[in-house]
């Protein structure tokens, strides 16, 4: 007799296929040796936008997707998420091609802790204590790095400022993960193809080149859709302290690749300030853990009280 898959048991699946995928990053834009990110991202965002299409197609999506194009006027946020995701995903790549992976890990370890501050700076939330004590134990960190390397990790505070006010905007834009990265790779698509043809008209383009390499950049598209399809998956199956908690494999994997394969150095300044950010995070960590293990307490004392009356 067969046995079915627990749905939570397929979320983490999903949530650990996405996290690693994301991960493994590094080794992937690395194939791009003697490619100007900004072609790279140029074709991310092109074969995105056709891969995403055809998902789009296959799963019957749509009707969001037709809704939203629809209303022109309301389209102005998802424009700011596109701006911003490609943003993030050119500085990435650049901080690849630049062997620069560990500052782009702490940006990612940085994350975070930027959403909860932009949530009580610019939504207003509430910030626990200990929360608020994360977040400065994180600035600190970069000022260490900042004072005692004499240099700004400009790379680890663009990723993480862009991937934080992404997610600050695309909280308030009423798309799915799916439907809302299609509309704005769309978005884009315009100046995508127009740099493209600008890069061919100058005959600077490596599309043709060889094989190998114009199929990496078609595959580009695909790399960056398939882990956002698993990511959905785990966030309809899990909640959300558990969406968060699997988070961390990604950087995690990334200062691991940035050591052991592309042998970049750690010196004692950026191990003490990945490991401030390490203490913040596991601060913030446990205090959201234990705020929501408190509103679970609540709940349930409050259904059996009315189960009671």
């Amino acid at each position: 007799m067969s046995r079915t898959i627990p749905e939570s048991t397929k979320g983490v699946l999903f949530g650990l296929s996405a996290y690693t995928l994301w991960g493994s990053f590094p080794l992937f834009f690395a194939l791009f040796e003697g490619v100007p990110a900004f072609e790279v991202l140029t074709h991310r965002i092109i074969w995105s936008c056709v891969f995403l299409a055809l998902v789009i197609s296959i799963l019957r999506r749509w009707n969001p997707v037709l809704a939203a194009l629809a209303q022109p006027r309301r389209l102005g946020r998802v424009l700011g998420c596109a701006v911003l995701i490609a943003l993030n995903w050119g500085i990435y790549i650049y901080a690849v091609e630049t062997r620069h992976v560990l500052q782009a890990s702490l940006g990612y370890f940085l994350t975070p802790l930027i959403n909860v501050a932009l949530g009580m700076l610019v939504l207003r939330e509430r910030m626990e204590r200990v929360q608020g004590v994360a977040v400065v134990v994180a600035a600190i960190a970069i000022v260490v790095q900042m004072v005692m390397l004499g240099s700004l990790p400009w790379i680890t505070l663009a990723l993480a400022f862009s991937f934080g006010m992404y997610g600050l905007l695309r909280k308030q834009v009423e798309l799915d993960g799916l439907s809302g990265l299609f509309v704005e790779t769309l978005l884009l698509l315009p100046l995508g193809l127009l740099v493209l043809g600008g890069m061919v008209w100058i005959d600077v383009s490596h599309f043709a080149d060889e094989p190998r390499l114009t199929v990496l950049l078609v595959a580009s598209g695909v790399v960056t859709a398939v882990p956002l399809l698993a990511f959905a998956g785990a966030a309809r199956r899990l909640r959300l302290a558990t969406v968060g908690f699997l988070m961390y494999i990604n950087p995690t994997l990334q200062f691991f690749i940035a050591l052991l394969v592309f042998d970049e150095p750690l010196n004692r300044i950026q191990l003490i300030s990945f490991v401030m950010i390490w203490a913040a995070l596991a601060l913030y960590s446990w205090s959201a853990w234990r705020t929501a293990a408190g509103e679970r307490l609540r709940a349930r004392t409050h259904a059996s009280s009315t189960v009671a009356d």
